[in-house]
């Protein structure tokens, strides 16, 4: 019996040093992408007819840092054009990343 005490210390004590050894970021990276991409569309010429124009924008970030859109799901082809015109290439700041992950974002312009 108190070795099988002794062996539930043990292991309570290595799960704790675990769990402690990890390093929690608080920031999520895709809230800092979004503002970089609103940045980003935010100068454009649409004109609405009283609805705003939305678009699933799927994107991943290559090696440099660089947007790349991978597909633009909306009815309105000069919003997907204008979308992958302003956002292929670009490059956006981030301090830790994942290259290959994939986002989806939702994009809304309005007046």
């Amino acid at each position: 019996m108190r070795k099988l005490s002794v062996v539930l210390v043990a292991a309570m004590l290595l799960a704790a040093g675990n769990v402690f050894a990890n390093e929690v970021t608080s920031v999520e990276p895709s809230e800092s992408i979004s503002a970089q991409i609103s940045k980003l569309l935010s100068h454009n010429a649409f004109i609405q007819n009283e609805k705003a124009l939305t678009a699933q924008v799927r994107f991943t970030l290559n090696n440099v840092h660089q947007i790349v859109v991978l597909s633009v799901e909306t009815e309105n082809l000069a919003l997907a054009d204008f979308i992958k015109q302003k956002l292929n290439y670009e490059k956006v700041d981030l301090e830790a990343y994942r290259e290959g992950k994939i986002f989806t974002i939702p994009v809304r312009i309005v007046d």
